[in-house]
């Protein structure tokens, strides 16, 4: 079960960022930094795919309502990326099972995706931008540092991530009426778009 910290990990990181996982592992096994990650992510073709997808995300994650764009775009890619990445791991350890690591690695991935793209609901009801940029950065920093420190030690970066993913569970539901007000601007601003174009209202 040595890998299961790993997983546990990855699948967090995932959820908030999954490209940056992906190249972060690709780069730490391609520079011999561990033996734990697969050949499958150490390929060129697939840390260019991740290094430019990683940009792409960097520019969108920081840019008021194109972040929850983007997040929903993602609902299904991050957890499904970490169910890939927990599998692989598990793959190459083989301390794990495939399929164990893959529902841990997705799980876990879908809950810090929640989080981020709730938090990031409650954030875009603030007029500025700033807020965008300041959340962005400390979760592409917070992504970095616990896949780095996960590479050192994988027990206390897991528990890292537990605490962070409980207590963005909590952060969420705190958050909850600022969270449904989002959803009521976007739901009036697609309502407005769609009088704009000649609709009628219905009912």
């Amino acid at each position: 079960m040595s890998v299961l910290p790993l997983v546990f990990t990855s699948g967090w990181a995932s959820g908030i960022n999954a490209y940056a996982v992906v190249l972060l592992l690709g780069v730490f096994g391609a520079t011999g930094l561990t033996d734990e990650v697969p050949e499958s992510l150490q390929r060129t073709d697939v840390l260019i795919a991740a290094g430019v997808l990683f940009l792409c995300e960097a520019v969108a994650d920081k840019i008021p309502y194109v972040d929850s764009v983007w997040d929903a775009a993602h609902t299904v890619i991050r957890p499904i990326a970490g169910a890939v990445v927990a599998a692989l791991l598990a793959g190459e350890s083989g301390s794990l099972p495939e399929l164990a690591a893959g529902a841990v690695g997705g799980s876990t991935a879908l809950m810090s995706h929640l989080v981020k793209a709730g938090t990031r609901m409650a954030v875009n009801t603030s007029p500025e931008p700033f807020s965008n940029v300041a959340l962005s950065v400390t979760e592409d920093l917070g992504v970095a540092g616990i896949i780095t420190f996960a590479m050192f030690n994988p027990v206390a970066a897991a528990v890292i991530a537990g605490v962070l993913l409980v207590l963005g569970l909590v952060t969420v539901v705190l958050l909850a009426s600022r969270i449904r007000r989002f959803l009521r601007r976007r739901a009036q601003r697609r309502e407005e778009k769609r009088l704009a174009a000649g609709g009628r209202p219905s009912g």
